[in-house]
C-alpha cells in the first residue's frame, strides 16, 4: 500500500483485517535514525493496528534525523535545542490530524510509541493535547516540562494511558530522569505502568515483550 503525500515522510503497515476506521499507532524514532528503525518490528504488535513510522524532520550530517538537535560540544557542555523541539511537537500534532483523514482512521484509537528523543515528542504531544492520544508506548526518554504547552495542567488527562520503561544501566539517558515520570504522571491523575529493566539505551526482549503486551490490551 503506499503511503500518502503528507507533511511527514512515514512508512505504513495496514492491519490485518480490512476493518473500518482502525486504531493507529505512530512510532517515532530516536536521535540520529529514521523512520525504518522501529518499523522493523511493525510485523511484531498487534496486526489490528494501522502502524506509521515517521521521520523526523531535521537532517543531521552525515546520516539520519532528529526532532531537534542536541550540541555536544565540549565549551557548552550538552544542550537541546528547545525551539526546534517546539516545532517538531506542533508538526507531529499537524501529521496525525492529516494522516487520520487520509488514512480513514479511527480518532478516537490514537496510539504514540517513541523511543529516546521520539519519546520525549510523544509526552509532550500527548501531556499537552491528552484529547487527540489515547495511548503512549513511551521507552528510554523522559518528560521535558520545556516542551509542554502552557495550560496541560488544565487539561483532561483521565482517559490518557501510558507505558514507561528504562534502562537501569542507561548511559545516554540517566535513569534518574525517568524516575521522575511515575510522580508527574501521578500528579496528573493518569494511569500508567512504569517499569526498569537491566539493559543500557536499549529495547531489551524482555521489555518489548512486556510493552507488546501492554499495547495488546489497550489498543
Amino acid at each position: 500500500m503506499d503511503t500518502k503525500d503528507l507533511s511527514l515522510y512515514h512508512l505504513i503497515r495496514p492491519p490485518a483485517l480490512g476493518q473500518q476506521k482502525p486504531p493507529v499507532l505512530f512510532l517515532f524514532h530516536g536521535y540520529g535514525s529514521d523512520e525504518q528503525d522501529l518499523f522493523s518490528f511493525a510485523s511484531e504488535l498487534p496486526d489490528d493496528l494501522f502502524i506509521i513510522s515517521v521521520r523526523a524532520p531535521f537532517a543531521l550530517q552525515p546520516f539520519g534525523y532528529c526532532w531537534y538537535r542536541i550540541n555536544f560540544g565540549a565549551n557548552f557542555g550538552k544542550w537541546s535545542d528547545v525551539d526546534q523541539a517546539g516545532k517538531s511537537r506542533d508538526l507531529i500534532l499537524n501529521f496525525i490530524d492529516e494522516a487520520i483523514k487520509a488514512y480513514d482512521l479511527d480518532p478516537e484509537r490514537v496510539s504514540l510509541l517513541g523511543f529516546s528523543q521520539g519519546t520525549v515528542l510523544s509526552y509532550a504531544v500527548a501531556l499537552s493535547c491528552p484529547e487527540k492520544i489515547t495511548n503512549v508506548v513511551a521507552l528510554s526518554g523522559y518528560i521535558d516540562e520545556n516542551l509542554l504547552m502552557e495550560d496541560y495542567v488544565k487539561k483532561d488527562h483521565d482517559h490518557l494511558h501510558i507505558y514507561s520503561s528504562h534502562g537501569q544501566v542507561d548511559q545516554v539517558i540517566p535513569p534518574s530522569w525517568a524516575q521522575k515520570i511515575p510522580e508527574f504522571l501521578e500528579n496528573l491523575g493518569i494511569d500508567f505502568i512504569y517499569q526498569e529493566f537491566p539493559t543500557g539505551h536499549g529495547v531489551s526482549p524482555q521489555n518489548f515483550y512486556s510493552f507488546n503486551k501492554w499495547l495488546e490490551e489497550h489498543s
